[in-house]
């Protein structure tokens, strides 16, 4: 990434950042009409935010030096993270982001989690998802600060998603929040010691003055450097200028984690709580329509039973226990309303996703994503010489199955509701839970904590709502678990999603059309889109709704549209006669940086190598959330059963900022992703899920994990995020795998579902 210098600093703002479409006009819409309008100049900057917002961050022996950063009287610096922590070390990673561009040394750092307040929605997030790498006069900064600030305000966004957190957090209120700390304190210094401001050095948390000698520690001077007005656009490091950023340091959420003294949601404690389990309706959309009195009267009846309450679309439990809940709750058969989606199962909405492509195919109705060149005229002239490939692609919906399981705890009491959860966006939470309750938002406070896992589920506040209104019922503090089952059935999913393809190729062995036809649009909106030099392409989409609630799982789009486009550029490369690496390779030359990625990848598998009999090597490559992926997979197939034995996986997210950290996380999105590959499948039937429990919904364990090479491509290009792209190029690699080991296309998932009847032969013994 091209860093700012002295000189375009003056002329305006370069950050690293990834620019997309309608959603980020969306975003923008949104945040205006919420606000109630567009305020311009002056009036919108936020000015000096930290001696108003100190209150809510510091004790007395902190200094808010920005609204990011505060110093201790013992020379402590603590990061004050907009992001939460679900396992993915994030806010770690942007501690180390701010501490490295304040000259702090590491050892004297340390972060919280931003409290779920307005004044702390995350505009950093904002800016650098919409904005990217615009430059921006130095000017206007200040005032673009203050429209994202009132924008993310407005749409009470503290989110943690997106693989966003280093690419727009990071790059746009990390690094920018401790430079600007940087300088606030050596302007401080250098007015309490008479010597110019540009002649202070700040290095491992001290200040010095190398021609006087003089000498002191952050901790001096946080307080006169709290009321500086930090510089919106302070001079930033240079990559060779980096002490900390690029280095794998120890994650800071550790230790607690090992010696468990971290407190999770569903470990959160207080006094006079009760325990309540819940049963929602298994059709989504139906509501309660009663209980049997005698069946409530027994529930209440076993000890330790405080009461039985019902939900719009669900009966709770509360009790002394979890199991006294759960167990009073078995006695109860509620009633449900009918809904038209009573009959429906998961055949009859795959009739139905591929009957709106087919209405949209011939009426010529669908909303294009790319459309460029003749792909009719490609078409025609390859019925007339070369060839059609063909082929339907089809993904399940899936649950989140996140380890921890959905909880919440909250106290209703005295016209107040305190809340203690594990969410990815806890200020909309707080907002939800204070709609929900009729409450303005000032009287709801909430408890962040870490997460047993979050994957896109932890966005959605159900849970908290429904603990809070179980409280207010029962009169008590309530701490809602959910029992597995209830996770598994009543999730937020990622969508069974059809996509029909077909391309065309010239006697030549040149791919001249792409014709992909899907339905159900999220986002990102480039998922479905290919690298590839394709002349003539038509990506394009239709809607085709159901009942089953959507919500945000790990890459989002590019979880499907990954395994569709990878696994089906194989059987073009097969339709041309090339390898499906080398025709990559030849579909690339114009992409470098593309091309070095799966260079990196195959080189390093021995692409070349020869397989043994019942097993194949499968290659994919994803660009998602502003980092390139490609992975090599290696199988085994031998009598039904697939092992995978290998991923080799190359990476580039423009510049690593912890190699670990970045590892861990393409370690992670592979083996999440691999466990949706291979066993991931939601089904429906007479319109409720079917699955319940590990047993029906298998994760990878550890004796199916496979080998899992990681190789990093730092390649100075804008920073890309880490969470997310691990998980899109797994399916496709192990489909292509598969295909070379047995000759079977994988096109539906999970793999599971296959009859891979293919049995090694072991040669005679010679004897």
């Amino acid at each position: 990434m091209a860093e700012p210098t002295a000189d375009n600093v003056e002329q305006g703002e370069k950050v690293s950042g990834k620019k997309g479409k309608w959603t980020r006009r969306g975003f923008i819409t949104a945040g205006v009409l919420a606000g109630g309008g567009l305020a311009i100049g002056v009036a919108l900057r936020p000015g000096h935010r930290a001696p108003d917002l100190a209150g809510l961050v510091t004790a007395d022996d902190e200094h808010l030096v920005n609204v990011w950063v505060k110093v201790g009287a013992d020379n402590q610096i603590t990061a004050i993270i907009p992001h939460s922590e679900m396992g993915q070390g994030a806010q770690t990673v942007l501690a180390q982001m701010l501490a490295d561009e304040m000259g702090a040394r590491w050892q004297d750092v340390g972060f919280e989690e931003a409290p779920a307040e307005d004044e702390y929605a995350n505009w950093a997030m904002g800016k650098g998802y919409i904005l990217g790498d615009m430059q921006i006069p130095k000017a206007l900064v200040p005032t673009v600060d203050g429209l994202f600030l009132q924008i993310t305000k407005a749409m009470r966004m503290q989110v943690t998603g997106g693989s966003s957190s280093v690419r727009t957090t990071g790059v746009h209120g990390m690094r920018v929040a401790g430079a600007a700390a940087r300088e606030s304190l050596a302007a401080a210094a250098a007015d309490a010691w008479g010597v110019p401001k540009a002649e202070i050095i700040a290095q491992n948390s001290e200040l010095l003055h190398p021609p006087t000698k003089q000498r002191a520690e952050f901790a001096e001077f946080a307080e006169a450097a709290g009321q500086i007005s930090p510089s919106r656009s302070p001079k930033l490091k240079s990559a060779d200028e980096f002490k900390l950023m690029g280095r794998s340091l120890p994650r800071l959420d550790i230790p607690g984690k090992v010696d468990g003294s971290t407190r999770f949601a569903i470990d959160a404690e207080v006094e006079g709580m009760k325990y309540a389990a819940i049963f929602a309706a298994p059709v989504f959309g139906a509501t309660l329509a009663g209980i049997n009195g005698e069946q409530k009267a027994q529930a209440e009846a076993l000890p330790g039973v405080v009461g039985v309450f019902t939900l719009d679309d669900a009966v709770a439990v509360v009790a002394d226990g979890y199991w006294q809940a759960s167990q009073a709750l078995g006695k109860i058969q509620p009633q449900w309303t009918e809904t038209a989606n009573d009959s429906l199962d998961s055949d009859k909405l795959y009739q139905q996703f591929n009957a709106d492509m087919q209405a949209a195919r011939e009426t010529g109705e669908s909303d294009a994503d790319v459309q460029v060149g003749d792909v009719n005229g490609a078409f025609a002239a390859a019925e007339s010489g070369g060839k059609i490939v063909q082929a339907t692609y089809q993904v399940p919906f899936l649950a989140h199955a996140c380890m921890e399981p959905m909880n919440a705890t909250a106290h209703v009491h005295n016209g107040r509701c305190e809340m203690w959860v594990g969410s990815q966006n806890p200020l909309g939470f707080r907002h939800e839970v204070a709609d929900a309750l009729g409450f303005d938002v000032q009287q709801v406070n909430v408890n962040q904590h870490v997460m047993g896992g979050g994957f896109g589920r932890r966005i959605n506040a159900d849970v908290a709502i429904q603990a809070a209104r179980l409280s207010a019922a029962a009169g008590v503090p309530v701490k809602l678990i959910w029992s597995r089952e209830e996770d598994v059935r009543h999730d937020h999913y990622r969508p069974a999603v059809a996509s029909q393809f077909r391309a065309a190729v010239s006697t030549q062995g040149e791919v001249v059309a792409w014709d992909n036809l899907y339905h159900e649009k999220h986002e990102p909106v480039e998922a479905p889109t290919i690298p590839y030099a394709v002349a003539n392409q038509h990506i394009h989409y239709t809607d085709s709704p159901t009942h089953v609630p959507f919500g945000p799982w790990r890459s989002v789009d590019h979880s499907q549209h990954g395994f569709f486009t990878e696994a089906f550029f194989d059987e073009v490369a097969e339709a041309a006669d090339k390898d499906p690496y080398l025709l990559r390779r030849e579909l690339l030359a114009d992409k470098p940086r593309h091309l070095q990625v799966l260079d990196v990848a195959a080189r390093k598998a021995g692409w070349d190598t020869p397989m043994a009999k019942g097993r194949g090597r499968g290659i994919s490559l994803q660009e998602s959330f502003g980092s390139l992926v490609a992975q090599v997979v290696e199988v085994t197939v031998d009598n039904g059963n697939v092992k995978v034995d290998r991923v080799v996986c190359a990476v580039d997210p423009g510049f690593a900022v912890s190699p670990d950290g970045l590892t861990a996380q393409m370690e992670s999105g592979i083996i999440y992703g691999l466990s949706a590959a291979l066993y991931g499948d939601v089904q429906i039937k007479a319109g409720a899920v079917v699955q319940g429990n590990f047993h029906d919904y298998p994760m990878v364990r550890m004796p199916q994990a496979p080998v899992i090479e990681t190789h990093i491509i730092n390649s100075g290009e804008t920073w890309g995020g880490a969470g997310e792209p691990g998980t899109p190029g797994i399916a496709p690699a192990l489909a292509n795998a598969i295909y070379q080991a047995t000759g079977t296309r994988v096109r539906q998932l999970p793999v599971s579902n296959y009859n891979l009847n293919f049995t090694i032969v072991e040669p005679e013994e010679v004897i």
